[in-house]
């Protein structure tokens, strides 16, 4: 089977790497700058192509990996491709591609992305969805390949999936940003959190978020809550950030 991988960033090659671990070898890859398409192909022993009317139209499947703004103007220069093309945004419908192929779908891989942090695809949800049964087979015989957790997700879910792995990821993260930022200027390192995030993240493998909740604001600690405000009154807009997440915090008491 040739697939194609259109994009060089984080979920491009995690998936290429992905697919050739399991057996499914990229024959290419194509990205906006063609050095980043070469250093992917090289890594996964495929053909770097500059322009997308390189694209071999005898492949396969066809893998778009890119931002979410660029999957329609990519969708636009690949119209004709007789394979099945699939993006990998969680919240771009698959009605992006509708008159453009015959043969299309979604494969959203629901995780975090980075090139420098290996993972293990095998506990990765892949989301699928195909505008046919034939092309809901083929991104199957793909996605079973390289994850146990393959699911059926249709446009709408996926669109609810994708904002909630933003609150609990995305937005998570920025946080722990905020956080750095308050210790690095009172001279200490963030490295004193991480026991601390460690154990909030392993919290919800065997709980619910709400039912594991702490911390002043679900205590109703006024104090306290009124002391960290003080705090911030020369920060604004971590101000703002407290005050609205501690009073959401209280609004979902259990």
């Amino acid at each position: 089977m040739k697939i194609v991988i259109i994009g060089s960033g984080n979920v491009a090659t995690h998936l290429a790497i992905a697919l050739k671990k399991a057996g499914l070898p990229v024959a290419q890859v194509w990205s906006y700058h063609y050095v980043n398409a070469v250093q992917l192909a090289n890594q996964v022993g495929a053909q770097a192509i500059a322009k997308l009317d390189e694209v071999d139209h005898q492949a396969a499947l066809c893998l778009i990996a890119v931002k979410d703004d660029a999957v329609a103007g990519i969708a636009e220069q690949l119209a004709g491709f007789k394979g099945l093309v699939a993006h990998t945004c969680g919240a771009v419908p698959m009605s992006v591609f509708a008159g453009k192929f015959a043969n299309y779908g979604v494969f959203y891989p629901l995780q975090t992305f980075s090139k420098s942090k290996a993972l293990n695809f095998d506990d990765i949800p892949l989301c699928l969805e195909a505008n046919s049964e034939a092309s809901m087979q083929l991104l199957k015989q793909v996605a079973i390949k390289l994850s146990n957790r393959v699911l059926e997700v249709d446009s709408d879910k996926r669109k609810i999936l994708h904002l909630a792995a933003v609150f609990a990821c995305n937005f998570t993260n920025h946080l722990y940003a905020l956080g750095e930022q308050l210790l690095e200027a009172n001279g200490l390192e963030f490295d004193i959190l991480r026991p601390l995030i460690n154990e909030t993240a392993s919290k919800v493998q065997h709980a619910l978020p709400l039912a594991v909740q702490t911390g002043p604001a679900i205590r109703s600690d006024e104090q306290t809550l009124k002391a960290h405000q003080e705090l911030l009154l020369q920060h604004p807009h971590l101000l703002e950030i407290y005050r609205t997440l501690s009073e959401s915090i209280k609004k979902t008491k259990s």
